[in-house]
């Protein structure tokens, strides 16, 4: 079986759990095993249902209330005990949690494992490419000494829709030592009400150092908040204690996937870049021509974004006001 975890939340599966699954049906169909996925937490019920024409054939909820809080060790305890000598594969999708919890069940197995993998060819021994240096290069290589255990990196692949049932539910208890229980989340901060999930958001405006300081956010939440969309910051940004680091967007913070990210002031350092880069379009707003981003955007528009910015807010509001679609 290919073993995959399933990240989920409010009932739902996130989507890089989404896009994970697909490389599994891919690595499934060419081993003729059939997918397992393993959810962890309340809602997994919900998030299993869900899973219907996504060709999960068995969903397996872990029953254990010390582990409906994300607890890493224990996670990879879980994991570990279900893929036993049973499993071809074990798949997660490249997300903190997933790369996590799959370096705990390497260190406990002692099988190889494979970060942020975008190809996976089956054989002895199984071949990945799998980014490397923040995204900035391809790595192939070979997995040696059994179980081949694979993180999807974030948008290598896309969510795919397959045929096929709701998967059978099963309930798994595992044994877990309190020892993998030091550490787990305790708490959480819940995002504002009716706020978008930045991840999710079809429409991201980006603001960075160019903003000049906190208080000329207000243009890029007039602007976010009249296409529907969210706001996503620079590192630069949250750095300087501009805005929450949950808004941030690269290499060590959230990989977004919008249909426009609007980029405001950002010069564009690689870092932030990963981030990005499965944006389909990039809409750039910079006064420096030069700026390193400019070579990753579809439009460009070159001035001061103080101007700029309210100018494409006021206009949006005209057309609306005269009853004009966007569209």
């Amino acid at each position: 079986m290919i073993l995959t975890l399933v990240e989920h939340a409010d009932g739902r599966p996130d989507r890089l759990s989404l896009e994970a699954l697909t490389v599994a049906r891919r690595l499934a169909s060419k081993v003729g095993k059939p997918i397992r996925a393993v959810l962890f937490g309340a809602g997994a019920r919900e998030a299993a249902a869900a899973l219907a024409g996504q060709g999960v054939a068995t969903a397996t909820l872990v029953e254990d209330p010390r582990l409906d809080s994300y607890a890493p060790a224990a996670w990879g305890a879980a994991l570990s005990e279900l893929a036993g000598g049973s499993a071809t594969a074990v798949v997660a999708a490249g997300s903190d949690r997933g790369n996590e919890v799959m370096a705990h069940v390497g260190a406990r197995t002692g099988f190889a494992m494979a970060a942020n993998c975008v190809e996976v060819t089956p054989g002895e021994p199984y071949r990945v490419v799998r980014q490397r240096w923040a995204g900035s290069l391809l790595e192939e290589a070979s997995l040696d000494g059994g179980l081949p255990l694979l993180t999807i990196a974030p948008h290598a692949a896309p969510v795919e829709e397959a045929t096929g049932a709701a998967p059978a539910i099963e309930t798994f208890k595992p044994k877990v030592a309190e020892a993998d229980l030091r550490v787990r989340v305790v708490g959480r901060v819940e995002p504002a009400a009716g706020s978008l999930n930045l991840a999710d958001a079809k429409i991201v405006v980006g603001g960075g150092r160019g903003l000049g300081g906190p208080e000329a956010f207000g243009i890029l939440d007039e602007l976010a908040g009249l296409l529907g969309g969210a706001v996503g910051v620079s590192r630069v940004a949250t750095s300087a204690g501009w805005r929450p680091h949950s808004q941030q967007i690269g290499q060590t913070g959230l990989r977004i996937a919008p249909d426009l990210y609007i980029a405001c002031g950002i010069s564009g350092a690689i870092q932030h870049i990963v981030g990005c880069r499965a944006a389909k379009r990039i809409l750039v707003i910079n006064k420096d021509p030069e700026a390193p981003i400019m070579s990753r955007a579809a439009y460009a528009v070159i001035g001061d974004l103080h101007t700029v910015v309210p100018a494409i807010s006021a206009e949006i509001r005209r057309v609306r006001g005269n009853g004009a679609s966007l569209g």
